[in-house]
């Protein structure tokens, strides 16, 4: 009985223990499974409150973005509206720069037009003075050689009335007046000669100090023609002077030969002699006078220059063709500028009345030529 107890005593505590380890596992089972779910849940909920941040780290990032951006566009035009006004201030500070320099260029050139008129007016007056002081001198040289003129024609004629006054006596004491006659004509050429070569050299020396007061004329000229942009009437002069070299050129060749006087013409309320030397050479004097004048006239009218005959160096010079021999320097220097003075008026009205233009050519009219230069046969 005992242990028939015993045995049924141990096989309901085992069936109880067994039951206990079932319930205890059914419960340990439903634990874990409740814990697990749990778990996912709390899993679910911390991915929810994830997305949740992140979703709220987004949008707070957006909205950092959106404000940021739209300080960004407010700023702009404000920006842009510096830039337009430090331009606008730049481009006046450029125009303020711009408009001293100009002032400054304005002061510097009406300076320099202000330093060029007293300039010019200096050298106007220095011209002007020079003109005066040639033209005195010009009366100068033509009273001395009237006087010089005169002189020698009184000599001339004492020597005639000696020569006479010889031959008088000679045929009242029965001479052989021939002889005397010829001794005579000896004596008074060898005389007239001697008192050529001394005027000869008188001549010479005047054109010398002529030519060197023209040299300095020359160069004050120039600087007004360039000035006054006359550039016909600068070639013109040139040309001129470029004469007056080749005449330099041939005087060196001239030759002084004496002849006896053989005519005589009047100017100026009196008579003059002229060999057939010095007669050729004023003729020549007038003709150079002429086409001078004509190139002179011709430059200024290229040059729409008013009608100014005696301001042209050609008729101030009045001596290209002049030789130094037979006449005077003042002699020739009158006739030129009688012919110079009508051939500008040819040159600068276009109309020839005084000369001919023929081939490239001027050439005064004889009988103007004639009523200028009277020449009558001198009669001992």
């Amino acid at each position: 009985m005992t242990i028939n107890s015993f045995g049924k005593f141990a096989a309901a505590s085992a069936l109880g223990v067994a039951l206990l380890l079932g319930t205890s596992v059914e419960s340990s089972a439903q634990k874990t499974d409740e814990q697990r779910q749990q778990k996912q849940e709390r899993k679910q909920q911390q991915q929810q409150a994830q997305q949740q941040q992140s979703q709220q780290k987004a949008e707070r990032r957006q909205q950092r973005q959106q404000e940021q951006s739209q300080p960004a566009q407010q700023q702009q035009p404000q920006f842009e509206q510096r830039q337009r006004h430090a331009d606008r201030n730049q481009g006046q500070q450029d125009q303020a720069q711009q408009q001293r320099q100009f002032e400054q260029e304005q002061q510097q050139r009406q300076a320099e037009r202000n330093q060029r008129q007293q300039n010019q007016q200096q050298q106007d007056q220095n011209l002007q003075q020079q003109r005066q002081q040639q033209k005195a001198e010009r009366k100068r040289q033509n009273q001395q050689s009237a006087a010089a003129e005169q002189q020698r024609q009184q000599q001339a004629g004492r020597q005639w009335s000696n020569n006479d006054q010889r031959g008088s006596r000679d045929q009242q004491g029965g001479r052989q007046w021939s002889n005397n006659d010829q001794r005579g004509s000896r004596d008074q050429q060898w005389q007239g000669r001697q008192r050529d070569e001394q005027f000869q050299q008188q001549r010479l020396e005047r054109y010398r100090q002529q030519q060197q007061q023209q040299q300095r004329l020359d160069w004050q000229r120039r600087q007004l023609l360039e000035r006054e942009r006359r550039i016909a009437q600068l070639r013109y002069q040139q040309r001129y002077w470029d004469r007056l070299r080749q005449d330099q050129y041939r005087r060196q060749s001239w030759q002084y030969t004496y002849a006896p006087p053989q005519y005589r013409y009047y100017r100026a309320g009196r008579y003059y002699e002229a060999n057939q030397y010095a007669a050729d050479l004023l003729r020549q004097a007038v003709r150079n006078g002429y086409e001078e004048g004509v190139r002179a006239g011709l430059s200024d009218r290229e040059d729409r220059w008013r009608n100014s005959y005696q301001d042209s160096f050609g008729y101030e010079d009045a001596s290209a063709g002049y030789n130094g021999y037979y006449v005077d320097l003042a002699e020739y220097q009158y006739y030129f500028r009688e012919g110079f003075r009508r051939g500008y008026e040819d040159g600068y009205n276009g109309q020839y009345r005084y000369g001919t233009y023929s081939n490239g050519v001027f050439s005064l009219l004889g009988n103007v030529l004639g009523a200028i230069l009277e020449l009558q046969p001198y009669r001992y």
